[in-house]
């Protein structure tokens, strides 16, 4: 499980840091459909990592209830 969450965070870093040169990339391009592109690379960039570590949150959260439900059960 160990080695499977470090590759996730590796993709994850490599998502990052495209999105990041994207939006450069999209900030210097004076074509017009760049602007538009512009705008969807900065909302990815600030909604992913959002998102991702939302997705952490519930996973431990689900997680501890998950552990206390093996508990009582062993209990009985």
């Amino acid at each position: 499980m160990q080695k499977l969450k470090r590759i996730f965070a590796l993709i994850g870093a490599v998502l990052l840091v495209v999105l990041y040169v994207c939006t450069l990339i999209f900030a210097l391009i004076g074509a017009p459909w760049a602007d538009m592109m512009l705008k969807a690379s900065i909302g990815a960039t600030i909604l992913i990592p959002v998102l991702l570590y939302g997705m952490i949150l519930m996973a431990r959260v689900l997680k501890k209830d998950d552990d206390q439900a093996d508990d009582s059960s062993d209990i009985q």
